[in-house]
């Protein structure tokens, strides 16, 4: 079976929506304001945005605020072609520990991140329903280190069981992750060391522990 190419995908869906004129509305998940700084540059361009922070996972909670009060600080500043809001999810870890309950201690990348990508892609389809969103996506697919067919496969699925679509993406590609680098730079946004999780935080204490 030939693999997916998921930026090609949402080439085709926006060649589509230029030729219609059409500009729809986008729930986009984010993880972090690095990660999001290319996504939101380029999907701007093509899509009405609200930007969607939920990330239980993040630990600990001090973490948590100056992420997404850099992901607030990074929309303020940034121009965009087509307005971007943000709207922050609930923060509460224990919905994150009891998704991955039984899976503390598989590895980054692992089975216990599926679960915490499925329940945030969850909790994101259940917002882009509410809101009435033609179209919901997450940031995370921007990481060299995470799985773009696991996390298009998660999207693909909570979007059917609430009846919204997902939009295919491989952020990565066409030097995302790079660009992401320089847009951190120039806007001086704080770039994390770990992922989010108490799991991943503490393997990166653990990786210093070593040197």
């Amino acid at each position: 079976m030939n693999q997916r190419n998921y930026q090609k995908e949402l080439d085709h869906i926006i060649e589509d929506l230029e030729k219609k004129k059409e500009v729809p509305r986008l729930l986009l998940h984010s993880c972090c304001a690095p990660c999001s700084s290319y996504v939101l540059e380029y999907l701007s361009r093509f899509f009405q945005i609200t930007v969607f922070f939920y990330n239980p996972n993040i630990y600990p909670p001090e973490e948590y605020e100056v992420r997404v009060k850099e992901e607030r600080r990074l929309i303020e500043r940034m121009p965009f072609v087509h307005p971007v809001a943000m709207k922050e999810g609930e923060y509460d870890p224990g919905k994150f520990y009891q998704a991955v309950k039984g899976f503390e201690k598989e590895p980054e990348g692992g089975a216990r991140c599926e679960r915490c990508f499925r329940l945030r892609l969850y909790e994101a389809a259940c917002a882009a329903k509410a809101g009435g969103y033609d179209y919901f996506t997450t940031t995370l697919t921007i990481s060299p280190l995470k799985s773009a067919p696991k996390l298009n496969d998660i999207g693909e699925q909570v979007g059917k069981e609430m009846g919204v679509a997902f939009l295919p993406s491989d952020f990565k590609k066409k030097d995302g992750y790079k660009r992401s680098i320089q847009l951190s730079k120039e806007y001086e946004l704080y770039r994390q060391n770990y992922c989010g999780c108490v799991y991943s935080h503490s393997q990166v204490d653990l990786g210093a522990s070593e040197k």
